[in-house]
């Protein structure tokens, strides 16, 4: 990354499914010309997608540059950099193999020039993972395919919001699988990740982190199953010992119903919809998905294709806004964080 304290960030922003919100979200919060004072922003699509969707929203006033050169991004307007030359059909609300093939396109080309540093942080807009899903793109989603192209080894689906941030032991699996994926190694390894994230990402120098138990009432000590005492609890007292303000586990039904979640700067939950359900209720429309963990940046909203509002100039633009704010703030703490040593 190339990006200097002083330098505003490029952030590539990809549209994802052509036939879902995506390309409307993304023009209507790069509308407000006061973004382009704070970042460049790159959007990895094609301006023939623009153009239908700024006219069927009548924003004729949205303006972007077409990228000639590879690299050559102008600072004070909105690039596109073209990911395919054919004609692929829009029909909004409608999934299609076609739109499926664009959106992996628009991907990888934004992890091309994000590993040649030509950006500094990436937002996806959303992908519909059964057309897009083959040979090309074997993942469940964006996290597992950022944590392979990167070399992580593992990442962190972290959710983030004004009212709540909440990181996911287990990501996109089957419930009956998550048991099995609650390991000691797993859990603490999902822990030191969210709070290394919570220090470099948010500028958080001392995290205090709550855990979710994995059981109904946390296992009642024992009694709803044995993951808490065998698994949760030796990792969450260890750590302790270490100095960590790590604490729990608790109950998830008590602890976001009693408004605990508000004395912690996180929470792990153990499984998808233990952590998004009541993030969503709390903070679905300023929302953010970010994967932490890895060496670069990429945040997304916290919502999907919405096909259902798809073409109809409906969609909320809050989270992709929230999106690339974040993006950016990564980018300056993980700077400063760098530059302290």
């Amino acid at each position: 990354m190339t990006t200097t304290s002083t330098d505003k960030p490029r952030i590539g922003i990809t549209l994802g499914d052509l036939n879902g919100i995506g390309t409307e979200v993304v023009i209507k919060a790069l509308a407000d010309s006061r973004l382009l004072s704070i970042l460049t922003p790159v959007i990895y699509g094609s301006t023939r997608a623009l153009s239908y969707y700024r006219k069927l929203m009548e924003l004729e006033e949205f303006n972007y540059s077409q990228v000639k050169n590879k690299g050559q991004f102008f600072p004070k307007a909105v690039n596109v950099v073209n990911c395919w030359e054919d004609m692929i059909e829009i029909t909004p609300g409608q999934p299609s193999q076609q739109a499926g093939r664009a959106a992996l396109l628009c991907l990888k080309k934004a992890v091309e020039e994000m590993k040649e540093g030509l950006i500094d942080g990436l937002v996806t807009a959303p992908i519909d993972k059964n057309t897009i899903h083959g040979v090309e793109f074997p993942y469940h989603g964006h996290t597992e395919y950022f944590t392979q192209e990167f070399n992580a080894g593992e990442s962190l689906m972290l959710l983030s919001g004004n009212n709540l941030k909440v990181g996911l032991v287990t990501g996109h699996i089957p419930i009956k699988e998550v048991s099995n994926n609650i390991t000691r190694d797993r859990v603490e390894l999902k822990i030191r990740i969210l709070e290394l994230s919570l220090k470099k990402d948010f500028n958080i120098s001392k995290p205090k982190i709550a855990i979710l138990g994995l059981n109904p009432h946390a296992g009642d000590e024992g009694l709803l199953g044995n993951e808490e005492q065998e698994i949760i609890k030796p990792v969450v007292a260890e750590l302790k010992a270490k100095g960590k303000l790590i604490m729990g586990p608790f109950a998830a039904d008590g602890f976001f119903a009693a408004g605990q979640h508000t004395k912690f700067d996180a929470v792990l939950a153990m499984y998808h919809d233990q952590g998004l359900i009541p993030f969503k209720t709390l903070d679905f429309e300023s929302g953010v998905n970010f994967t932490a963990g890895l060496p670069i940046v990429r945040t997304s909203p916290d919502h999907g294709t919405a096909y259902s509002i798809a073409g109809k100039n409906q969609a909320d633009e809050s989270s992709m806004r929230q999106a690339i704010y974040l993006a950016c703030d990564i980018i300056k703490n993980r700077l400063e964080a760098n530059k302290a040593g």
